[in-house]
């Protein structure tokens, strides 16, 4: 199927082709990291210039010249979709998929197969604690760098990253204040203002508060969010950039409806299962440094340094896993989670000659450490005790309830609230060092490749604090080194059309023991692309297809046998045998056939499964899909201002967004006691679409815009296993006014 496709797309673009300059407006403008960036149009979203300060693209090559696929969203585009999630812009991002809510604390987003929550999440170009939704007000744009990028991350999963960009100061004066008010009494007052102390200092502040209910019973959202930054130009080839941002959010958790056996529980969408005192709250800080100096036209230095504190606690019942007839005996949770993370990279990127062959390098060293806290607490009856003379520990809350009774949501069924305590804190130390050397070598203007390989260091030092028995136990430190190569090919046979393939590889730790009594080594994930960038029309029409396999031939899987050659019983005791491979396409389309109208389509398949498996108990089915991993994504989405005429200024817009058929819960295992051998554990989840559309008029400086969401009322559900299953939000209304000055 794969190769009918490409061959069909690479046809087309054989007939079509012209070798011309883009428009002024999509111009084929780069940059560097944290250098005045103008903007990667990979996918050209949005068709204005980003006057942003950073990006996922360090190296400043040309898109054309990167054998990767790139898709960018830009603030225009945020504004005019009224984004108020990062999920609501990620439905421009093919491929890109909300994976889970769990416990409506954060959403996790997923590429390829692969989860980009733990490690692939970056701001500013450093990595982001993605246990926080981060605000969205302050974006000026949203990359995704699609595929393996271990080259310049160090340990990211294979399935891409993603960087949000905030906005930073203008020597220009102006601003915007805007508020919108929607649906569940939402509401939510922004500000963004910039302009120049003088000719050598710029400032920027955004800030906002948002306040609303939810079409879930009882559940609430308050947030607070600042984010000033100055920008000094000390000369004509140095610069300063100093952000700092703080937020403050605090909600209800939320685990949604649940499941029973392998169905969702059928339950109204409105329906809140959990206490109703249930609280939470994140407060997030972050704080950096830019430093960058141009030697001179062909050589940059650039210093970045960032610290971020991170806090988040909740307290309800969670878990909605109830029995068969629907009855649940609620069980107290509380959560708590703490981490720090300074990080510092340095980079020097350099245009040289050897001869007639031209060389773009891209080098330099990243350092991270993190110090991570993990909170484990009990509940506990003051007025009962045991033996010892101790309270007794409380699992469940109230009374049992059966989630299809509504009249057992009243309060009147809630019992007290029992008092809790820390009983453990697990502290993890993690160290991160890395080496790269990246170098793009154009052999002419047709012929390039793209060499680099990356050293990666990473230690884990984990330190449990029981505050029961009073005790530390330091535990075995982990070291994980690999090297991490990329090599790159590029064919442009005009200026409109390239041709590119790459191979990559990226690592993931692993837990565990092998026979020897030794820590695992990482996982090494091989990725190989190959894909064609077109332009037609000037630069009107833009297409871009892309094929990749990404297979991870040392998936960890419990040892068959233990040192001695008898049947292993350990579980703890692991090796690299297993195998998954994902493979898939992706097209990506825009259009923008007149000014003030453009149109965005794109589609992916993917189709991740395990390829190898040990059929030992315990193992998964080989064969079987991934869950949580659809095999057909798509959007399409188009936006017209009305130039001339009656109706001027008049905009309207609307997007689609398709998620195929998938699974949840968790994948399949042997299980020789169970029917057919297997513990069945999927729960089938069909595929969906919604549809948003918007209706604004622009008047001098203001503007009015109307967005209807999901007008179909579609309802669907995105689940975290099997136990944090959410309902999408129904239909609603949201209206934003804007003035511009």
């Amino acid at each position: 199927m794969y190769k009918n496709i490409f061959k069909s797309i690479v046809l087309l673009s054989s007939l079509q082709a012209v070798s011309q300059e883009n428009l002024n407006d999509i111009s084929e403008n780069y940059f560097t990291e944290n250098d005045t960036v103008k903007k990667l149009k990979e996918v050209v979203i949005e068709a204005k210039n980003n006057p942003s300060k950073s990006s996922v693209n360090r190296a400043g090559i040309k898109e054309k010249d990167l054998p990767q696929a790139i898709q960018v969203i830009g603030t225009e585009i945020i504004q005019q979709q009224q984004s108020i999630r990062l999920s609501d812009v990620i439905k421009n991002a093919n491929g890109v998929y909300v994976g889970s809510a769990r416990g409506g604390a954060q959403e996790s987003f997923w590429s390829r197969g692969y989860d980009m929550s733990a490690n692939n999440m970056f701001k500013n170009g450093f990595r982001f604690n993605s246990g926080s939704i981060p605000e969205v007000s302050s974006l000026e744009k949203v990359e995704i760098l699609k595929g393996s990028a271990a080259l310049l991350y160090g340990n990211v999963a294979p399935g891409g990253i993603m960087n949000m960009v905030t906005k930073t100061p203008n020597f220009k004066t102006g601003g915007e204040f805007t508020m919108q008010a929607g649906s569940y009494n939402f509401y939510k007052p922004s500000a963004d203002v910039y302009g120049a102390f003088n000719n050598s200092i710029a400032y920027r502040f955004n800030g906002s508060y948002e306040n609303s209910e939810s079409f879930r019973d009882y559940v609430t959202k308050e947030r607070y969010y600042v984010n000033p930054s100055l920008l000094f130009k000390v000369s004509d080839k140095t610069e300063i950039t100093l952000q700092a941002d703080y937020l403050s959010d605090d909600w209800t958790p939320d685990f949604g409806t649940g499941s029973i056996g392998k169905e969702i529980a059928d339950v109204p969408r409105n329906a809140y299962l959990g206490a109703k005192w249930s609280n939470g709250n994140t407060k997030q800080a972050t704080a950096s440094i830019l430093v960058n100096h141009e030697f001179n036209k062909n050589w940059k230095l650039n210093f970045n340094s960032s610290f971020q504190d991170y806090d988040r606690e909740s307290k309800g019942t969670e878990r909605i896993q109830p029995a068969a007839n629907g009855d649940w005996n609620r069980p107290y949770g509380r959560n708590k989670a703490v981490e720090q993370i300074l990080a510092n990279q340095i980079s020097l990127q350099g245009n040289f000659k050897t001869g007639k062959i031209k060389h773009q390098l891209f080098t330099g060293i990243d350092t991270e450490i993190s110090y991570a806290d993990a909170y484990t607490f009990r509940f506990f009856n003051p007025d009962v005790l045991d033996v010892n003379g101790d309270p007794v520990t409380v699992t469940t809350y109230g009374n049992p309830v059966n989630i299809f009774d509504p009249a057992l949501y009243d309060a009147t069924y809630d019992g007290p609230i029992m008092p809790s305590e820390v009983t453990r804190i697990v502290k993890t130390e993690t160290t991160r060092l890395g080496v790269y050397a990246q170098d793009l070598i154009s052999f002419s203007d047709k012929f390039k490749a793209l060499l680099g390989i990356r050293y990666s260091y990473q230690e884990a030092k984990p330190e449990t604090h029981d505050k029961v028995n009073n005790t530390i136990t330091e535990e075995k430190i982990r070291n994980d080194r690999a090297f991490s190569p990329k090599v790159g090919l590029i064919y442009q046979p005009t200026k409109s059309i390239t041709l590119f393939s790459s191979y990559s590889n990226s690592f993931t730790p692993n837990t565990g023991i092998d026979i020897n009594n030794e820590a695992l080594e990482p996982s090494i994930i091989d990725q190989i692309e190959a894909g064609i960038k077109n332009e037609f029309w000037k630069g009107k029409l833009t297409t871009n297809v892309t094929l990749y396999q990404i297979v991870n031939s040392n998936l960890v899987q419990t040892a068959e046998f233990d040192a001695n050659g008898n049947i292993n019983t350990n579980p703890n005791l692991k090796a690299l045998s297993g195998e998954t491979t994902s493979k898939g396409i992706e097209l990506d389309i825009t259009y923008k056939p007149i000014d003030d109208f453009n149109i965005m389509a794109g589609y992916s398949y993917n189709d991740m499964r395990y390829t190898e498996t040990t059929g030992l108990t315990g193992s998964f089915i080989e064969g079987d899909r991934l869950v949580r991993t659809p095999q057909h994504t798509a959007n399409l989405s188009f936006f017209y201002t009305v130039p001339t005429g009656m109706f001027k200024n008049v905009s309207v817009g609307a997007i689609g967004n398709y998620i195929g058929d998938r699974f949840g819960g968790w994948n399949n295992q042997v299980d020789p006691t169970r029917p057919n051998g297997i513990w069945d554990r999927e729960i089938p989840v069909n595929g969906y679409t919604t549809i948003d559309v918007s209706l604004g008029y622009n008047w001098k400086q203001f503007s009015l815009l109307c967005k209807l969401s999901n007008i179909t009322n579609e309802l669907n559900y995105t689940l975290h296993e099997n136990y944090s299953v959410n309902p999408i939000a129904p239909r609603q209304i949201l209206t934003s006014l804007r003035y511009k000055f």
